[in-house]
Parts: C-alpha cells; structure tokens; sequence
C-alpha cells in the first residue's frame, strides 16, 4: 500500500509543514504498534502553483499511489480542485483525501460537488491521518479497488471501520456522506519533530511551530475559533532549534499566531536563540507588540542585528474597527514598543494593516495608514481582507455589506463603508508602497518627498494615479526604469531648485547604495570634472574596481559606498563620506 501526500505551496522556497507532520506522527504510531495486514509507505510530494497542471499529473500517475491526499489553504484550492477531477480520470482506483483550513468547513458541501473526493479531514490531521493509514493498513488496499461488501466471517465493512475515526467526512458505499465530529486537540509534545532526515534546507524558508492556537478572538481568522492555546515543552523546542542551527537554515519562520502571548515561553525561546546564534540563521516571529515588556524588549535588543524579525499586526488604528472584530490592542503601546526597536536598529519589523474591515472607509484608512506608516517599520503590508469560510467575519458578511470574490482567496471586493472604486484606489496605493517602500531601494527619496506632500498617503495615492494615467502599470519594470518614473513623478510636482538638486541627490544615493549601477542615472551628476580629485582621495579605487563607488553630489560632498560591508537589515553598502568639492 502506498500513499501519497502532496502540497502544493506558493513558492518553490516555501514548505509545507503540515504533511510533514502527517507522514511523521503517521510512522511514528506505525513503530509504536503492530497491526495485522499489509505494510503502509508514506511518500510526499511537493510542487507550487506555478507548476504546470499536466506536469504534477504525470509525476503523481508515475508514482503509482494507492491513496493521495492533498493539503488545502485558500492559495491552492482551485489548482487543487482542478487536478483532482483529472487524476480520477487517469488513476480511477486510487482513493482522494483532502485536508487542510480551506476543506474543514463547508466539507459535506464539498464532497457533495466534487464526486472524485473520497473524503476530508476536518481540523488538526495528525491522530485523523493515523487512523486513516491504520485502516488502510488493515484493509490492504485503496477502498476503490475493494469488493464493497462485507468481508469473510464477522470483519467490518470499509464504511463501518472509517466511520469509527472521529474528525472524517466521507463518501459512504451508497454515495451518502457521513461525518463525524471533529477529532479534540492535540498535546503538542506528541508530535514528532519534522524534519528529521529531510534535506535541501539552504533553499527553503522552514516553517516551524510552538504552539497552537490563539487567546485573541479576531473576528478574520480561524485560529479565533479555539479558545485556547497549547504549547511546546521548551526542553523539545530548544532541542529542535540546536537542530536548525547545527544545519544553518537560513531562515526559521515560527507560525505561532501570537507568539509572544506567554511570556516565559517567549523569553526561554529567545534567550536559547541569542545563546546559541550560529551567524547565519534568522527567526521569524508574529507578536503582539502591545504585551511585550521591558525585558522582552532589552533581551532581543542584545541581540545581532538581524537574528530575529517580528511581523505586529496592527489591522486598523480605528477604535471602533478593532472593537468590532473583537481584537485587543493598546495603540499607545503598539507605538512606545515599535519606537524602542526601531532606536536599536537590529530587529527587522514587518507591521501589517487589513483593508476592508468594519467601519473602515477610505478615509479612515488613510488615517490608519499614516498611523502605521510613522511608526517606521522596514516593511508595511497593505493587505486586504480575506473573508475565511468558518470565520465570525464570514457570519456577519450580510451585515456589513460584504461583499468577496467567489473563488479563492475569498478577496473583500466591497463593504457597506468601502466601495469598490475606493478597493481598487487602494489596491494602487498597496502596489507603490510594495515597489518603493517595502523594496527599500528609495528610503532617502521617500523621506524627503513626504514632506512636499499632506501626509505620506496622499504622496503613494498620488504616485498610484500617476502609474495608472501613463498606463505604467502590468509591466516589468527594471530596478533603474523605476527610479526613473520616480523622478519624472518629482519633476511634474514642479519642485523648487533647492529642493530639487537635494531630491535628485538623494535618488542617486538610493540608486548606489543597493548596487554599483552598471549604467549612470540620468538624474546624476556629471562626474568627468571631478576624477582627478576622487583618485587624489581613494588611490586603491581602480584596484578595487565594482567593489566600491565614489560619487560626487549636487550639495558638494563626496560619498563612498562600499559594497563589501553591508547593513544586516536593509542590505544596503556602507556609506562614508570622505569628502567635498
């Protein structure tokens, strides 16, 4: 018997964790016990969205499995739902299982339009996915390939026997779906670490878990629906984090939904990661900035610039939005902490905001955007709301007007407060901080241009106007062609001189700080008239060639950037002044 799970991820450097943990806790229960029948192999497949359809087909149909099941989220229902009707065609005896947040809702509806599914895992697979090979184990074949009666003397029938696994929805032997409840949470120090024996991790972000669940009641996300939140011993995790370090992963995404919501586990997982830094290997944390402490928050400050990350989900900073998704946050303190991590310039700080939620209209989110934006993180992520199937958002869609796209990711198009004209307003506005502020190949630019503006809003809502006017978007600009429109943009808001020759400086510190531009920008100085001086300055700059850039300014001084040493957090080259004209 073999069976087969695949992910299908976003990226090829994601993974996917979940049929990791499948096919681990899944062994592990084999070896603990013995059972009567055939042998079971679990084997995974992974493969991206960006795969062709006809491609993972033929790799899955060369396999040969007995069963296949898939991993679901709402980036790669459709992709999935599309290959299961055609590998029923080419592998007609093989059983289809489907798991994952997108099928633990709404599955009998699921099974009811997909006739290929055999059935769905509902909620956390470990225990269900156990249960499940045990009976294939006993059954020793796929239920497609079996009789479909009652087997010799007294033995159960194959519907009898999947209907004793709580946590299934299944296909019965008359085309009638049976489901039974949800299997109750698991104790976490049960779960096997995953990637023992697994390679290829220099290439991979590695997604890893301390707890599950979440104490906050957000009304968006699903983690809202358990109440409770359930931990890790840390004598397991310090054990599997020497293991990331002994293998220099380059990065470590915990997917903790609130990580920092108990601090001594927070404090013991840091304290171990600062201890014990390789060099190499970088974390990455979602925390609640409001409910860190002092001692949090000089613990990571000893830390190398660049060990640890943390994404704070702001949302929105509209009191009455956050008192209507049933969300906790303390504003005041959100800025207070930021600020403190900000000074020590090591930790790498992703704040989010969600367009689209109750009682947030444009205007509103203006003001949350300049809320967050001040609050200088090193990248802000305007996303928009995703309306989850199972969600409290979900239940209230009627209410608030709601109004989403029908398939996957289940994209807010509308709200009683935001119409769509002011969605696809914001949508530009998401596209130019991506480009310009999260790039963080413009921060000089950015800063100065602001000012020349009300607010910093208004400076990428004008900026998404003038990309939509010249018909700039949908095409694949370079790196230079960027800077380029960004300073055709400066040059139609009519500067003044003296602002102008700062502004056109600023762009070309921008412009050499990530890379030695193979190629002058347009907006540079001259530099012939100034050669001898430079060499004067730097006699070693022929010898070290692309390595270094020496730049003369508008304003009289003279720049180094050193492309050998570079900000642990920006990537940018250090930047030395060495002197003026």
């Amino acid at each position: 018997m073999k069976i087969l799970l695949v992910a299908v991820n976003a990226k090829y450097i994601h993974s996917n964790p979940g049929v990791y943990s499948l096919k681990m806790y899944a062994e592990n229960i084999q070896k603990l016990r013995e059972y009567a029948g055939s042998s079971v192999d679990i084997d995974l497949a992974e493969y991206t969205i960006n795969n062709q359809t006809e491609q993972i087909l033929e790799d899955i149909f060369k396999r040969k499995p007995d069963v296949v099941g898939f991993s679901c989220y709402i980036w790669n229902i459709s992709c999935i739902l599309e290959l299961v009707q055609d590998l029923h065609k080419i592998l007609p005896d093989t059983d289809i299982w489907l798991g994952g947040p997108e099928v633990s809702f709404d599955t009998k509806e699921l099974l009811e339009n997909e006739p290929e599914i055999l059935g769905a895992m509902r909620g956390e697979g470990e225990e269900i996915f156990a249960d499940l090979t045990v009976f294939y184990r006993k059954l020793g074949c796929a239920v497609r390939c079996f009789d479909r009666r009652y087997t010799e003397g007294t033995e159960e029938s194959w519907e009898r026997r999947l209907n004793k696994i709580p946590g299934l929805v299944f296909r019965g032997n008359n085309g009638e779906i049976r489901e039974r409840e949800t299997k109750k949470a698991m104790n976490m120090d049960r779960l096997p670490f995953l990637y023992l024996g697994q390679d290829g991790f220099e290439h991979r972000i590695i997604y890893y878990e301390s707890s599950r669940g979440c104490p906050f009641s957000c009304s968006y996300c699903l983690s809202s629906i358990e109440k409770s939140v359930r931990f890790r011993s840390l004598e397991l995790v310090r054990r599997d984090l020497d293991f990331f370090l002994e293998k220099k992963v380059p990065q470590v995404k915990f997917v903790d939904r609130t990580f920092n919501c108990k601090k001594s586990h927070a404090l013991a997982i840091w304290r171990h990661i600062l201890e014990h830094d390789n060099g190499v290997t970088n974390f990455h944390f979602e925390v609640a900035a409001d409910l860190m402490d002092e001692e949090e928050i000089n613990l990571i400050g000893k830390m190398r610039p660049g060990l640890i990350q943390l994404e704070i989900g702001v949302q929105s900073t509209n009191p009455r939005t956050i008192c209507e998704i049933r969300r906790k946050m303390d504003l005041e303190k959100v800025r207070q902490v930021t600020a403190k991590i900000h000074e020590g310039r090591r930790i790498h700080q992703h704040l989010d905001l969600i367009a689209g939620l109750p009682y947030e209209d444009y205007e509103s989110f203006h003001g949350s955007f300049n809320d967050v934006y001040a609050m200088a993180p090193d990248q802000l992520q305007l996303g928009f709301l995703k309306v989850l199937k199972g969600s409290y958002m979900y239940e209230k869609a009627e209410e608030y007007g709601l109004v989403r796209t029908e398939k996957p990711p289940y994209e807010v198009l509308a709200t009683r407060w935001l119409p769509y004209e002011d969605v696809r307003r914001l949508k530009g506005i998401e596209n130019m901080v991506e480009v310009y502020y999260n790039s963080g190949q413009f921060a000089n630019t950015l800063k100065l241009l602001a000012d020349k503006f009300s607010d910093a809003f208004v400076m990428y809502e004008r900026l998404a106007q003038y990309y939509e006017e010249r018909k700039l978007n949908g095409k694949n600009h370079s790196r230079m062609a960027r800077y380029e429109i960004l300073y055709e943009f400066i040059v139609e808001t009519g500067p003044e001189a003296d602002f102008f020759e700062k502004i056109q400086d600023a762009l070309v510190c921008d412009c050499y700080l990530r890379e030695n531009c193979k190629s002058r920008p347009p907006f540079a100085l001259e530099q012939a008239p100034y050669k001898e001086k430079i060499r004067c300055l730097v006699p070693e700059l022929r010898r070290l060639g692309t390595r270094i850039h020496i730049e003369v300014l508008r304003c009289g001084e003279i720049w180094l950037f050193d492309y050998r040493s570079r900000d642990p957090l920006s990537g940018n080259a250090l930047m030395v002044r060495i002197g003026e004209i």
